[in-house]
């Protein structure tokens, strides 16, 4: 979905979405009201989600809201989320919120590489394929750190980790890719 599910309302204004941004968290919110639970909070810290209290760390608006730039109000607002996805979305953070930004950002790729409209740079494909055949490779092949035959269960540990390894760096470059196109220098 590249907006909010249909008949879903923003969580703090209890409203139809005007300018809908999307957290990192998954969760859809008006850009303004966003701003504002921001400015509300600390703006040296990212604010937290209303719904869930994760921190926000990156805002994605929806492609109806970049469509609507002949609108003053909706400029100001994209301009708002840009200095926020600058001031917070490039810091690194820790392995815990890596790993749960992964189900936003691995299903926002898929739909990206899948949707031909979309225009993911071929650089950035090319590295997100090649990661996801070498660590398909290595998953398949019968050379192992830990061979299954010899230490059973415990000899699969190496095929998961390979895998999140190559989840991780697939979700850190296409999140340095929405950084750039929502605020990133």
């Amino acid at each position: 979905m590249d907006g909010p599910p249909g008949g879903d309302l923003c969580s703090v204004c209890h409203g139809n979405f005007d300018t809908p941004c999307q957290a990192n968290c998954s969760h859809w919110f008006c850009g303004n009201c966003i701003m504002l639970v921001w400015h509300h909070g600390s703006a040296v810290r990212p604010c937290k989600c209303p719904l869930c209290r994760r921190p926000i760390t990156l805002l994605v608006p929806s492609r109806a809201s970049s469509r609507q730039l002949n609108r003053p109000e909706v400029v100001e607002i994209l301009r708002k989320v840009e200095r926020y996805n600058r001031v917070f979305g490039g810091h690194s953070r820790s392995l815990l919120q890596r790993a749960q930004d992964l189900p936003f950002l691995l299903r926002r790729l898929l739909r990206e590489l899948i949707d031909p409209d979309r225009s993911l740079p071929l650089v950035i494909r090319a590295r997100v394929w090649i990661a996801m055949i070498m660590g398909a490779a290595y998953l398949f092949s019968p050379f192992d750190f830990i061979p299954e035959a010899i230490f059973g269960i415990a000899g699969l540990l190496d095929d998961f980790f390979v895998v999140l390894i190559v989840f991780f760096h697939v979700a850190a470059i296409y999140r340095s890719v929405l950084y750039r196109r929502h605020g990133g220098s």
